[in-house]
């Protein structure tokens, strides 16, 4: 599967265009086919197909033979006992490319809570897309079991010697799958700002505080301030020099007669 294009990813088992369906000899003398009406299921396809997987659901109660009698009877516990099972399910455990385009499944077939190894051929038709976009893939395929093996041996005789129903089942597969393509990647947050689901755009960064000086470590001592300078004092004025008295202008004279 890997060689082909587009073949790995997901795919899902679109029911409304498959068929899941089986026949048998009736009377020994014709064919019966039915089909399950209520299918799900998946593919997961690897690169290394060993790393693939695939499952499918069966709802027991949605049979249809296209005979509301017989469809009823296969219902009961004589065969499905959908009361009691309401699923098949097959659990792949390997997958394997036997040829261009042919592989076998092998997994757990669950009927009737009893569970046996089978492997399924089945043959991919191709890959295409459909006018909605979707790319879908097709697969065939039939294997034949004995439904004995697990738990359905309802029967009855009949007169030649033979029976009713034949314990050899087909299965039948007629798959249309889906391919699931991922989702596109978001867009980027500022081409859809204001929507519901965009991302709010951050509060700027607050502006650092202007950092404070670094406080002085505790019991550092600090140098005495340095001396005030005295104001300077005024200037002392010289002292003025001492005039004599002045003598009267009569001693003058005194002296001069020798009144002194």
């Amino acid at each position: 599967m890997t060689e082909k294009p587009g073949i790995t990813g997901h795919w899902d088992i679109d029911p409304s265009h498959s068929r899941l369906g089986f026949s048998t000899r009736h009377a020994m003398v014709s064919r019966v086919r039915g089909a399950f009406n209520d299918v799900s299921g998946f593919a997961d396809i690897a690169e290394d197909l060993a790393d693939s997987n695939a499952e499918v659901i069966i709802q027991t109660a949605s049979v249809d033979t296209r005979s509301a009698d017989r469809d009823t009877h296969l219902r009961s516990a004589d065969f499905f006992d959908v009361d009691a099972y309401p699923e098949i399910r097959f659990v792949s455990s390997a997958i394997d490319e036997v040829d261009e385009g042919s592989y076998i499944v092998t997994g757990d077939l669950t009927i009737r809570a009893m569970t046996k190894t089978v492997s399924i051929p089945l043959e991919l038709i191709g890959v295409e897309s459909d006018p909605d976009g979707n790319v879908r893939a097709g697969l065939e395929g039939s294997r034949r079991i004995d439904r004995k093996d697990w738990g359905v041996t309802w029967n009855t005789k009949l007169d030649s010697g033979g029976v009713l129903v034949s314990d050899k089942i087909t299965l039948e597969f007629e798959l249309s799958l889906i391919k699931n393509v991922a989702e596109a990647a978001p867009a980027d947050s500022s081409e859809t700002a204001g929507g519901d689901e965009a991302d709010e755009t951050a509060p700027p960064a607050p502006k650092p505080p202007e950092s404070a000086p670094a406080a002085e470590p505790a019991g550092k001592e600090f140098p005495p301030p340095p001396p005030v300078k005295p104001a300077d004092k005024p200037a002392e004025k010289a002292p003025e020099a001492t005039q004599p008295d002045a003598e009267p202008s009569g001693n003058g004279l005194g002296k001069l007669f020798g009144l002194r």
